[in-house]
């Protein structure tokens, strides 16, 4: 009874628009109170949840994320990405795809990849004769590769969410995810070329030549070298991954304030002031996502979960179809973070017994989520895109399919080829 009351109260709240963090904290209090349990225990798993020394990763890359955004760093890297691709048919959305795939590397978000590529990006497209619909769902599409680059905050809360479960390096992640990076990227060329061809979007101008486009790279390379310092530090054993956050924001004010001089005052305490605002929010949901694990894991929801899906079939490809349906519609309801905390403790466990590595699942999940930014009735990407587009969303949903069936390759690779996200992790081991 518990568990019905805990589940219930849940998604009654989501259902009544209870912002996501206040549903999970009053459906744990809901059942601390039918249970007879002290109400306590909520918040001392509140606490405890936040008390890691590993989350002061997630204010850094957050931070680094949003002076990457305000300092003017998406501007070459358009520039370099038109230079590489644009003269190809549709070139522009292949720019766009390009662009934002190496501007997500840098801030390590999707929202703020859309935010600065999306600005710089879906204009120009609209005003050089391509469909909003089609500029919106070549931006949002490829910004959803941040959620996979190792500036990534949410590889932090995977591995916060598989406490007691599994354990998982986040270094092993961050290698995890570089390969599927790269092949989501290709199917965003796939499916932006597909519909550019279909549309016959014209080709315009010839290739720049290659000095333009080194000349064009080294314009980028100071912002774009933030991948690879934190990529190499790490693996060379010079910091750690959260020191290697603090190392991201000093290399963003950096670039951003003395190389670019682009980084206003201004801006600058724009930045600290929405990185604030998202750390805030991220370590509540943290916060109250680990009482609402405690709950789950003592009513055995994954036990429970695990033997209902056995009872419909035992075939591990069927299961892990399954766990990718479910995710990817929860993921279209809650935010990113809040579907990590949740739903890793519930479906983890059934992917293990099934064969599948921690990581790999950490990749798959991380998959999904982006799915679910990019799906109403919750796609903030999606909404942020159509806002700088001026097109409704109902006109971008229209002429989505392509976009959802590359990644939808994307994650049948990644989630029935393990080689995909687990070939890195294992040569570094």
């Amino acid at each position: 009874m518990e568990l019905t009351v805990l589940t219930l109260s849940f998604a009654a709240l989501l259902v009544l628009g209870v912002p996501v963090a206040f549903s999970i904290g009053l459906a744990s209090i809901a059942t601390v109170l039918y249970s007879g349990m002290p109400v306590e225990i909520v918040f001392q798993k509140m606490v405890g949840g936040m008390q890691v020394f590993s989350f002061l990763a997630i204010p850094f890359f957050v931070f680094a994320g949003e002076l990457m955004l305000y300092g003017g760093i998406a501007d070459r890297i358009v520039r370099f990405a038109n230079s590489l691709v644009g003269h190809v048919r549709g070139g522009l959305g292949m720019s766009n795809v390009v662009g934002c795939t190496l501007f997500g590397g840098v801030a390590g978000s999707a929202l703020a990849d859309v935010s600065a590529m999306g600005s710089v990006m879906i204009p120009l497209m609209k005003k050089e004769g391509y469909d909003a619909d089609y500029a919106v769902n070549v931006t949002t599409h490829s910004a959803l590769v941040g959620v996979l680059m190792p500036t990534s905050h949410n590889l932090i809360i995977f591995t916060l969410a598989t406490t007691g479960i599994a354990s998982v390096s986040i270094l092993s992640l961050i290698l995890a995810g570089i390969i599927p990076a790269i092949l989501l990227t290709a199917c965003n060329l796939g499916a932006a070329y597909y519909v550019a061809r279909k549309r016959g979007y014209p080709i315009r101008g010839g290739f720049p030549g290659w000095g333009e486009v080194l000349k064009s790279f080294l314009g980028a390379l100071p912002g774009l070298l933030i991948v690879v310092i934190i990529l190499a530090g790490i693996l060379s054993g010079i910091f750690t991954a959260t020191e290697s956050a603090a190392t991201a924001v000093f290399w963003a004010v950096l670039v951003t304030a003395l190389v670019y001089k682009t980084l206003s005052w201004k801006d600058f305490l724009k930045a600290c002031a929405k990185a604030c605002k998202a750390t805030g929010v991220v370590l509540l949901l943290i916060g109250i996502s680990s009482a609402f694990g405690y709950f789950m894991a003592l009513y055995e929801v994954p036990q429970k979960t695990g033997e209902l899906m056995q009872s419909v079939t035992d075939n591990p490809l069927v299961i892990f179809f399954m766990i990718n349906l479910l995710l990817f519609v929860l993921g279209t309801f809650l935010d990113m973070a809040a579907t990590i905390l949740v739903c890793t403790p519930i479906f983890l466990p059934i992917a293990m017994q099934f064969g599948m590595d921690p990581v790999q699942f950490g990749i798959v999940m991380l998959i999904n989520c982006a799915l679910g930014l990019n799906t109403p009735p919750v796609g903030v990407t999606q909404f942020v895109g159509c806002a700088i587009g001026n097109i409704s969303v109902g006109q971008v949903m229209k002429s989505i399919l392509p976009f959802y069936s590359a990644l939808g390759i994307c994650l049948a690779l990644v989630t029935y080829v393990p080689a995909f996200s687990m070939w890195l992790p294992g040569m570094f081991r």
